[in-house]
């Protein structure tokens, strides 16, 4: 698997090179004494490479028909775009720490809390670069939703993009009463053989840290450090709950979909009448283009969801740091936003907050068109778990599959 192979590589990787700086590049930025102005008149004309997830057919319409035009028109910037997420962006920048490589292949990454701690790691970003950009002066830096990524202090060393919160996800025509927490789940999957499962997946692995913070008793339990007798005690809860269960999962829990787009499938089709995901469940959209039916319905699990935001880093070696900065301010903009926040388009959480926009900013998102199908993201305030530490997430996807898929 590539993430196992992934966390070998990082371990060889920390032992060889401890202690070892890299040199900057040619295009190294001097934010103490470079004014915006200086920034942008570099960034002009200038191709910026951003690796980024390319799943969601939003995203890449938000992305394509969007952002690359307009950053185009307004900074005459040309926007490359390559596919990779978590696992192939630290295994590239590692790579090329290794082989001392001055100029990057990538500008600009779009990353979270798991690969935000493996970077940290061998120090693969570059800055502390947000508090320099113009609309950083938009956004809330004491909401601990965005200062914190996974427990990790941000540091200004990534840009927040958007915030959202997992939701559970339920067809009420068929399912008009959900289970709320582990108990009444595992009533219902005795009662209704075939219809839940779990992704091996981040969308998965999330989930299951849901069902860790309620196994500890608490929204609170996994916040802090990590904590390895914690972890222990509570693994091994969850492991036994899952595998007494699992005969009652799809096909019997002989098998587990790797990615959450084959779960939308089997939630489309009827093979599954519950589901799970970000965006407070992500229905919106798929409900809109017929591929859920109008009954599908988001709701909150009793002990709460995680909520957490995803950022725009710069790797440490970034060919074009200047163009990379005004496309991650442009991102940033009150403008691209709201377009991102439409719930006809990308449909995803605004890192702005209100009240520190013009007025008239102010009003044009508070005349967005509102979700028909899914919730808002305030209807789960209350239900919000910080997302825990890194390296419950990496034990979680190397012991689900020992533990379980292997038993």
């Amino acid at each position: 698997m590539l993430k196992d192979k992934l966390y070998a590589l990082l371990l060889v990787f920390l032992v060889a090179f401890s202690g070892c700086n890299s040199q900057p590049n040619q295009n190294e930025i001097d934010l103490s004494t470079q004014s915006w102005e200086e920034i942008s008149v570099q960034a002009t004309g200038t191709t910026v490479n951003f690796m980024m997830w390319q799943g969601g057919p939003e995203i890449n319409n938000y992305i394509n028909n969007y952002v690359i035009p307009t950053v185009k028109e307004k900074f005459n910037i040309d926007l490359k775009i390559t596919g990779g997420q978590g696992p192939e962006i630290v295994q590239l920048i590692m790579s090329e720490k290794q082989a001392d490589v001055d100029n990057g292949q990538v500008d600009i990454v779009w990353i979270n809390g798991e690969t935000f701690f493996q970077l940290n790691q061998i120090n693969g970003l570059w800055g502390p670069f947000v508090h320099s950009l113009p609309n950083a002066e938009y956004v809330d830096f004491e909401n601990p939703y965005i200062n914190t990524d996974f427990q990790q202090p941000t540091n200004g060393m990534e840009a927040p993009w958007a915030v959202s919160q997992f939701a559970m996800v339920h067809d009420a025509a068929e399912v008009p009463n959900p289970p709320k927490n582990l108990k009444e789940l595992e009533e219902y999957v005795r009662a209704k053989p075939g219809t839940f499962t779990l992704s091996n997946d981040f969308s998965g692995m999330t989930l299951l840290k849901c069902f860790l913070a309620e196994l500890s008793g608490s929204p609170q339990g996994l916040n802090g450090p990590f904590d390895e007798a914690k972890y222990e005690r509570l693994s091994t809860t969850l492991w036994d709950y899952l595998n007494r269960n699992k005969q009652y999962f799809w096909k019997g829990g002989s098998t587990f979909p790797k990615e959450a787009t084959k779960m939308d499938q089997m939630f489309a089709n009827g093979e599954l009448l519950l589901g799970y995901g970000f965006a407070e469940g992500g229905i919106e959209d798929k409900v809109i283009q017929g591929l859920f039916p109008k009954s599908t319905k988001a709701y909150a699990w009793d002990n709460g969801t995680i909520r957490n935001a995803n950022y725009l880093g710069i790797p440490y070696n970034a060919s074009n740091k200047a163009g990379a900065m005004q496309v991650i301010n442009f991102l940033m903009s009150p403008a691209a936003q709201l377009k991102k926040m439409d719930p006809q388009g990308m449909n995803s959480n605004t890192v702005l907050t209100m009240n520190k926009l013009p007025e008239a900013w102010q009003q044009k998102f508070e005349n967005l068109p509102k979700r028909q199908y899914g919730i808002e993201m305030k209807a789960l305030d209350g239900k919000d778990i910080q997302e825990p530490a890194p390296e419950y997430m990496i034990r979680l996807y190397e012991e689900f599959r020992t533990q379980v898929i292997e038993k």
